[in-house]
């Protein structure tokens, strides 16, 4: 693979690590107080899960989702943090990117009439696909330094 300036390893770690400035972001800019002791994150997404026009996805939620919301928000807003930082210091890379892959998809397809939050999961999607068949922790990676997932 001829590459300009970096090795083919080190531009995907650029894209890993680009990816988990991404969540990173996502995390930071959440009104965790909202979140936790007001519930205004899953209130919204209730609200959306309620409206949906597939019944799995709203039987899904009043499901798993619903009876649990306190918990729920804090697996959501932590989910985001660990991706972030598991993805920008290489630490259980593969980890990080099949569950941030996930979280994409179930983003994806509560949101599937919100086209303003598609290009995002849908990219967050293709960038952790890339990265993890790249295997985009074998450079700038705590994973490549300890010699774990070859």
């Amino acid at each position: 693979m001829d590459t300009i300036w970096l090795t083919g390893a080190q531009w995907l770690a650029v894209l890993r690590i680009g990816l988990g400035l991404w969540w990173l972001e996502s995390w930071r800019h959440k009104d965790r107080k909202g979140w936790f002791e007001r519930g205004t994150g899953l209130a919204w997404a209730a609200d959306i899960a309620a409206k949906h026009r597939w019944s799995a996805v709203r039987s899904g939620f009043d499901a798993v989702v619903a009876p649990r919301p306190r918990a729920m928000a804090y697996v959501v807003v932590y989910a985001e943090l660990a991706l972030g930082l598991g993805l920008v210091i290489g630490f259980l890379t593969p980890i990080a990117l099949v569950g941030g892959l996930l979280l994409n998809l179930l983003y994806f397809t509560l949101m599937i009439h919100d086209w303003a939050e598609q290009g995002q999961n849908a990219m967050m999607a293709l960038i952790s696909v890339v990265a993890l068949f790249g295997m985009a922790w074998q450079s700038w990676s705590l994973d490549g330094a300890l010699g774990w997932f070859g």
